[in-house]
C-alpha cells in the first residue's frame, strides 16, 4: 500500500497571481460634510456602502465652528467633502487649508441647476444657475445685516433634487465601480424629495400668504417655494443678538403686517420671541431648526428637517382659524 501523498502547497508566485487575477474591491470614498441637511443627502446617495462624516456637532451653530483635532485629521484623510460653499461656513475655507486636504471638493451653492437668491430678494434681482427664472421672492418689512447670495439654499427641496445628482456624479468619479449604484440611490432620492415637496405644498396650504415673523432670515428659500410670507425676523443677522431698540422696530413692523405667528428657533433664547409677541395679538408658535442640528442625524434628517419646518408654521396658523 502506497502512502497517501499530501497535496502541494501553492508556490508563493503562484498564490500572487491568483490574488492579481481575483477583481479588486471598489473602495468606498470617505466622505465629510458640513451640516445635517447635506450630510441627510449624502446618506441617502451612498446608501448601503458607505456613511459619510459630518463636522457639525449635535444642537452645533453651522455658522461659528471650533474645529477639533481629530476632526481636522477626518477632514485631511477625506476623499470627498461635500458642503454648502463658503457663503455660509467660511470658517470651512481655513480648515480645509489647514489640514492641507487633498480630496476632491463639491460646493453645493455651484452645482450645475441651484436656485440661488439674493437676501432681501424683493429689492434686488434674484440670479439662477437652473431653468425657470427667478422663484418669487417674499415679503420683507424689516432691514437685513445681510447682502448677496443667501446660503440656506438647502431649504428648497427642489434645490436637494438637483444635488443628489451631482453628489452621485462626483462619487462615481472617485468610485465608478459603484457608479451605478450612486445614480439609483439618487434617483430613489430624487423621487421621494418631489414626493415631499408635494406634501409639503398640500401642508402648507392654508398658511400661505399669512405674515409671520422668524428668528432670523434663513427662510427665504422655503417661503419662495410653498408662498409664505416673512414679514420679518427678530435678528439682524444669523448670530447677532437684537437689542431694544431692534426688538421695537421688529413689533412695529409686526403691527403694520398683520403677523399672526412669531417663530423662535432651537439654537436661540426663546424669550427674545416671547417678548415680541407680548401685548399683541400674534401667537408664539413652536421653535423652528432650519439647520436640522437637534435632529437625528441619518438619511432621514432632511425628510424630518422639512416637515418639521412646515409642521410647526401650519399648526400656528390654524391655531386661529
Amino acid at each position: 500500500m502506497f502512502p497517501r501523498r499530501r497535496p502541494a502547497l501553492p508556490t508563493l508566485a503562484a498564490a500572487l497571481a491568483a490574488a492579481l487575477a481575483m477583481p479588486a474591491a471598489a473602495e468606498v470614498p470617505r466622505v465629510m460634510t458640513d451640516v445635517p441637511a447635506v450630510h441627510s443627502l449624502v446618506a441617502q446617495v451612498m446608501g448601503d456602502l458607505g456613511t459619510p462624516a459630518i463636522l457639525l456637532d449635535r444642537g452645533g451653530d453651522p455658522h461659528s465652528f471650533q474645529l477639533r483635532p481629530s476632526q481636522a485629521r477626518a477632514l485631511a484623510a477625506a476623499d470627498l467633502v461635500v458642503w454648502i460653499g463658503p457663503e455660509l461656513t467660511p470658517w470651512l475655507v481655513r480648515a480645509m487649508a489647514g489640514v492641507g486636504l487633498q480630496g476632491e471638493v463639491l460646493g453645493l451653492l455651484a452645482a450645475e441647476g441651484t436656485r440661488l437668491r439674493d437676501y432681501d430678494a424683493d429689492a434686488h434681482a434674484g440670479h439662477d444657475h437652473g431653468s425657470g427664472g427667478h422663484d418669487h421672492a417674499h415679503d420683507h418689512a424689516h432691514d437685513h445685516a445681510h447682502e448677496g447670495t443667501d446660503p440656506h439654499a438647502w431649504l428648497d427641496p427642489g434645490n436637494a433634487r438637483v444635488w443628489v445628482g451631482a453628489i452621485a456624479a462626483a462619487l462615481a468619479r472617485l468610485d465608478p465601480a459603484n457608479a451605478a449604484v450612486y445614480a439609483a440611490n439618487a434617483a430613489v432620492a430624487r423621487a421621494e424629495l418631489e414626493a415631499l415637496e408635494a406634501a409639503l405644498h398640500a401642508r402648507l396650504a392654508p398658511a400661505a400668504g399669512v405674515p409671520i415673523v422668524v428668528f432670523h432670515d434663513a427662510y427665504g428659500y422655503f417661503a419662495a417655494r410653498f408662498g409664505l410670507n416673512v414679514a420679518g425676523s427678530i435678528a439682524l443677522g444669523d448670530a447677532a443678538a437684537p437689542g431694544a431698540a431692534r426688538l421695537a422696530r421688529t413689533r412695529a413692523a409686526l403691527a403694520e403686517a398683520g403677523a399672526v405667528c412669531v417663530f423662535p428657533e432651537v439654537q436661540h433664547d426663546r424669550r427674545l420671541a416671547e417678548v415680541l409677541v407680548e401685548g399683541t395679538s400674534a401667537r408664539l408658535g413652536a421653535a423652528l431648526d432650519p439647520s436640522g442640528s437637534s435632529l437625528d442625524y441619518g438619511p432621514g434628517l432632511y425628510r424630518a428637517l422639512l416637515t418639521g419646518l412646515a409642521d410647526a408654521i401650519a399648526d400656528c396658523v390654524a391655531a386661529g382659524g
